[in-house]
């Protein structure tokens, strides 16, 4: 049953699971993904389209052409409402479904839905490793938006929605991070799964270490980064004492470490920036590498005063 957290909306009963979709397999995948969530936690899911039709009114003579264009567009967003419909009630046929065609840009959208969702979920496909494979939607989405933003994955298995597997919290000590640790203690509740904590001493990969007449050893980083880890963990085990928690802590490549764990995790819980990371950043490094190239979805966790 949903827990009422009066301070936080992302988590009152009445907070929707909200979901993107613009038709694509991506998208059907991510509208599963939520369909599945909200059916387990007993939330309504949202299924939202934006036609940005404010897009073609910098064009000429918009009255003239665009009305049949318009109409066009608009046929075709109910259509993917009907098919986004079908496909979360073939998931649970119970399911309280709400649909919602919008006018807006789908980015504008979502982040405005974000402010009291429970959390939105967006597709991506493929596994590349650069910014331009990225939507721009996707990308605004999961820089810009608050609470939870689930950028869904597909597995890479059968199963592609995991429904197995540990929780893996990415976590830096930074006071972004901060939000990350309560949602991935939440997520593992929720899922009645354990959380694997995951701390880096440093974000250089592990050979820029070698050679170095200074250099950190394993015993130094993994002291330093239990020590991290306990301060960040402080209070969150006494709050979810049904959660198991193992803590993982390597001298570097935070990326990397992530990115192996998601061949096994469930979800991967990430902040929306890094150590100490400057405002001006849409998302930190980390952040952004994993969901591009995460193999299972991944929720970035925005603080509540970002």
């Amino acid at each position: 049953m949903t827990t009422q957290h009066h301070d936080d909306p992302h988590r009152l009963a009445s907070a929707e699971i909200v979901v993107g979709t613009d038709g694509s397999e991506a998208a059907d995948l991510a509208v599963r993904w939520a369909a599945e969530t909200a059916a387990q936690r007993r939330r309504r899911l949202r299924i939202v389209h934006g036609l940005d039709l404010a897009a073609g009114s910098d064009y000429g003579m918009y009255d003239v052409i665009m009305p049949p264009v318009i109409d066009a567009i608009r046929r075709e967003g109910a259509d993917l409402m009907r098919t986004a419909r079908r496909l979360a009630h073939q998931v649970d046929p119970g399911l309280i479904v709400e649909t919602e065609l919008s006018e807006a840009d789908p980015a504008h959208l979502l982040i405005e839905l974000s402010e009291a969702a429970h959390l939105v979920a967006i597709g991506t496909a493929g596994s590349g490793g650069y910014l331009s494979h990225l939507g721009s939607t996707l990308l605004a989405v999961a820089s810009h938006g608050r609470g939870p933003i689930v950028v869904v994955r597909d597995t890479g298995t059968e199963q592609q929605t995991r429904r197995v597997g540990p929780v893996v919290l990415g976590a830096d000590g930074g006071p972004v991070s901060a939000a990350a640790v309560g949602a991935a203690f939440a997520e593992a509740s929720e899922r009645r799964t354990r959380l694997v904590a995951v701390h880096a001493w440093s974000d250089l990969y592990y050979d820029r270490f070698a050679g170095l007449p200074y250099a950190v050893s394993d015993h130094d980083a993994e002291t330093a980064g239990q020590a991290i880890l306990a301060e960040q963990l402080t209070g969150w085990q006494e709050k979810y004492p049904d959660v198991q928690v193992i803590r993982k802590v390597y001298l570097s490549g935070p990326r990397q470490a992530l990115r192996e764990w998601s061949r096994s995790a469930q979800l991967l819980v990430v902040g929306s920036r890094g150590r100490g990371g400057f405002r001006g950043l849409l998302l930190g490094s980390t952040s952004n590498a994993l969901v591009q190239t995460a193999h299972c979805p991944v929720m970035v966790v925005h603080p509540a005063a970002a």
